[in-house]
This record gives C-alpha cells, structure tokens and sequence, in this order.
C-alpha cells in the first residue's frame, strides 16, 4: 500500500517495529515483514529500501500471488526471444531490474514448489538464467518478503521450504495489528480526513461526532489501516457537508437490504467444500450410471472428475481459487488436472 500515513501513529507496538526496521536496513541481509492485510507491509519495505546504502538504487516490488505459476519464471528471471510462443523480444526480469537495488516480493507465501526451489539458488548464489537461455548472469539483490500466512507452519505442511525460509529470515520484523493500536486509530482517521477533505475542496476538515469517534475507536478494523482509509474517506464524501462535524459512518459498503443472498460462483464453491450431501451423492449416481461398472475406483474417480470440472467451472477457470475451494495446494491440484486430463482444457480456459 503507497502511502505515507501508512506509518502514520506513536504506538509503542508501532514504534518498535518500525525501530527494528530502522536497524535491520543498514544490513545487506534478506528481510521478512509479517503482518496481516492492510498493516502496511511495503511501506516498511520501502524503509527498509530508503534507509540502506542501496538507496539510490531500484527498488521493484512484486505481488507473488497475482502471477500464475506459468507467469512466475518470465517475471522473476526474464526470458529470450523465442523461449516461448508470444516471446518476440528479450526481457528482463524483475531481479535483473532490482540490481544492485532491492526485491520487494509481496505474498511470498503463496510461491509453487517450483518458483521456491529456482528463489532459493538466486538468493544463495546470486545467479539466475533467463527463460530459453544457456548462461548464467549474476545479479546483486537485497530481498524483502512480505507475507500474511505463518510460514513456519507452512514448512512444517511441507508448503514453504526449510532452506529457504532460513534464507530469507535473518530478520523479521512482525506488524501489530490496528486493534492493538488503539491510541493510534483517532490520529490516522484524523490524518486521512484532513487529505480528503483537501481533495473535496473543503476549507477545514470540521471534525467528527464524538459517536463516530466512539465506533471509530470499538471497531475491531479487520482491514487494517486500509479499511480505516476507505471508511475515514467515504463518510466525508458521503456526508459533504464542511461545515459540520462528520456524524455517520459506514463499516460495509455492502451493507444493503437488497443485496444479493447468493452468488452463482460462491454456490458452486461452498458445494465443493461441503461434504457429500444430496447434490454429491446423486453426480456419484451419475458418474456410476454413466461408468456402468460397479468398480469402486472408478466410480471414485469419476466423481473426483466431476467435482474438478465443477469447481473449475464455478470458479471461471482460475485455477488458484478452485485449490483454494477444494481446500487443496495448487500443486496437487495441478496434480489431480493431469491426472483426470483435464490440464490442457484448464489451462486453454
């Protein structure tokens, strides 16, 4: 998140984690920054960026859970002309732009097995080939990893890897979240009101109600700062009015009485993840009638094929959210594609 206001806020629990960054950031050390959603995880990045000798250098961020694994490689370690269909030109990659900077790699959590294993030999070693080519260029990279998952339990999952969590971890720098930065919450709401109502050509921000002041400071704020943000900033453009202290908010833009009950993409993924009930046990009949073999297996597999077809289907084809519904690693979902035939139709979709 690209603001400043960010850190915004004289908290102990806030001052201290920003203290430890202060410290680790004059260190060519691998950094991770913990926390979760909305706490202000790139910003402490770009602290950690601005306040080391790598200053004047680049510093390239990357969302490692908005790339699909296909996508991982080609922006990470760049490729040549003609490595793939669609590769005309040569292109770097985001290490080869970071050099001599810093890596910013938001939701490291969320790397395959495979990108985790090809990270780790450019942290250790600090060489990376190019997609579709022979040799090696080195690149000097500070990395900062960000994430919102216990990565440590993930290792233990066999999800993340020992080795490169080691790698990655010579610091950590965990970020409190807004609940626990009560004395906090007034100065950034007052903070960001201030800056919208200078983008609402208001001449003073008049204040809010000491009622919103009271469900500002009770709100349990599960987005963080963000979400503070957000409501801050949409309750005085709701309430345009400059000349009076701001006396409503509201927490949920959703909150509707006619909104909608039940997606068709959400129906299809609570089906996948309840357990067999009528509409399972009758695509069980189906796929029997259909198999006319009383096999077990092969009943159980083409009941196992229907419900990757249906998950993919009821979530467009994304093939990160259907793990996700199937309550499944994308890797063994990957798996369960080939094995049942279906990764060509998955990936062309």
């Amino acid at each position: 998140m690209k603001d400043s206001a960010t850190l915004v806020g004289q908290s102990t629990e806030l001052l201290d984690a920003i203290e430890r960054a202060s410290l680790a950031a004059a260190l060519n050390r691998s950094v991770l920054v913990i926390g979760e959603r909305g706490t202000g995880k790139e910003m402490v990045a770009e602290r950690l960026h601005r306040l080391s000798p790598r200053w004047e250098e680049p510093f390239i961020a990357m969302n490692c859970a908005a790339m699909s694994e296909n996508l991982i490689d080609a922006e990470l370690f760049g490729y040549e002309a003609g490595a793939f269909t669609g590769a005309t030109s040569a292109r770097r990659g985001r290490f080869e732009e970071a050099d001599g900077g810093t890596l910013f790699l938001d939701e490291v959590g969320t790397l395959s097995s495979a990108a985790q294993e090809r990270l780790l030999r450019v942290v250790e070693y600090g060489e990376l080939t190019r997609l579709g080519a022979n040799r090696p260029l080195t690149v000097d990279v500070r990395i900062v990893g960000a994430t919102n998952e216990d990565l440590p339990a993930l290792v233990e999952k066999g999800r993340f890897r020992a080795d490169l969590l080691d790698r990655l971890s010579f610091e950590v720098i965990t970020l409190p979240p807004l609940r626990a930065r009560s004395d906090d919450i007034m100065e950034l709401a007052n903070h960001f009101a201030r800056r919208m109502s200078v983008e609402l050509g208001w001449p003073d921000f008049p204040g809010f109600s000491r009622e919103v002041r009271q469900q500002l400071r009770a709100y349990a704020w599960p987005g963080n700062v963000r979400e503070l943000k957000n409501v801050v900033e949409r309750a005085l453009y709701r309430w345009g009015d400059p000349a009076t202290p701001v006396d409503a908010l509201q927490f949920d833009p959703f909150d509707s009485p006619w909104r909608p009950k039940r997606s068709i993409v959400m129906a299809g993924v609570e089906a996948a993840k309840a357990p067999p009930a009528a509409p399972a046990v009758a695509a069980i009949a189906a796929a029997e009638e259909r198999a006319a073999v009383s096999d077990l297996r092969a009943a159980v597999a083409e009941y196992e094929r229907d419900i990757l077809v249906r998950t993919l289907e009821s979530c467009r084809y994304n093939q990160r959210a259907a793990a996700e519904a199937l309550a499944v690693t994308y890797d063994q979902l990957r798996h369960c594609l080939r094995r049942h035939g279906l990764h060509r139709a998955a990936a062309a979709s």
